[in-house]
């Protein structure tokens, strides 16, 4: 084969390596025509965007052990049993304080935030009702499969779980599942976040971005995006004063409330509002943009 022959069969075959990649992330594309329309594309957005694949550089936090759902494909993170400590002693008139000793039984984390193309196959089964498609710019789309679901209230959540053969994690788990038992300040560690390792409000997206990205911001245990891209729901109603009573073994929180925990912040949330103790709160009918979930399971 001559040269030249070659080298044309080697710019065909990166071509259409080229191509394929561009079909399958066509999400980027369309992020990057709004962010033209809205005249505030720059070649930093763009240099974020390819940050978040992390190419090149594999997280260290590797699953002790996973398994994968027969039901919507979803990949499970085991957590084991043991002691972590919960909250945070920062600031005494904050939701977050004080920092306490919980003990949990081992389980399942899911690994990512279900995602649109898995929310969808609930749907389809009947199961699950629409993300509000009147509002939903994502859903039922399929250049953004692979975001996470958003629009769903507590409620849907809930169902999906259910439907999945799982629940929503306590709001202990997901805060074990996020920062492991080292007292952490985001799931990676204690440096301060950057566009390598999460979905925050200085990554400029202005919207999530799919669910495996950031793998170098994985938490302690190999579970994705437990800061920043959505809010996630979370099973325990939301009591504001709830750590200075709960118990050491297991909590579910609150037997009543009117609003129910979220956590992990979102791609607008601030620096602070995506460490691994933040919590936030909102009523269990109301769905949003910024609000999505992954569910959990008890280990035998």
């Amino acid at each position: 084969m001559t040269k030249r022959k070659t080298l044309f069969w080697t710019l065909s075959v990166v071509l259409l390596i080229i191509s394929i990649v561009s079909v399958l992330n066509l999400d980027i594309g369309l992020r990057t025509w709004r962010a033209v329309q809205e005249e505030r594309f720059s070649t930093l957005l763009l240099r974020y965007e390819l940050a978040a694949f992390n190419i090149g550089r594999p997280s260290s936090n590797v699953p002790m052990d996973t398994k994968v759902s027969t039901v919507d494909g979803m990949t499970q993170v085991y957590i084991p049993k043991g002691e972590f400590i919960m909250g945070d002693n920062g600031n005494p008139n904050l939701k977050e304080y004080p920092e306490h000793p919980i003990y949990l039984d081992a389980f399942w984390m899911d690994k990512y935030e279900v995602s649109n193309a898995m929310y969808e196959k609930c749907v389809k089964s009947g199961k699950c009702f629409e993300p509000v498609p009147r509002l939903n710019p994502f859903y039922g789309k399929w250049a953004y499969r692979n975001l996470p679901v958003v629009y769903v209230n507590w409620y849907a959540a809930e169902m999906y779980c259910a439907w999945a053969g799982r629940r929503l994690p306590t709001e202990a788990e997901w805060e074990k599942a996020a920062r492991g038992t080292d007292a952490r300040y985001f799931p990676w560690g204690n440096s301060k976040a950057n566009p390598r390792l999460a979905n925050f409000s200085e990554t400029m997206f202005l919207e999530s971005l799919p669910v495996t990205r950031y793998p170098l911001g994985a938490s302690p245990y190999g579970v994705l995006n437990m800061a920043g891209n959505v809010r996630e729901w979370v099973a325990d109603w939301f009591g504001n004063r709830y750590y200075f009573e709960s118990p050491h073994e297991n909590p579910t929180g609150p037997e009543t409330g009117t609003e129910r925990s979220l956590r992990g912040g979102a791609y607008d949330a601030v620096l602070d509002d995506i460490s691994t103790f933040r919590r936030f709160k909102h009523e269990p009918d109301s769905a949003g943009l910024s609000r999505g979930f992954r569910c959990a399971e008890s280990a035998d």
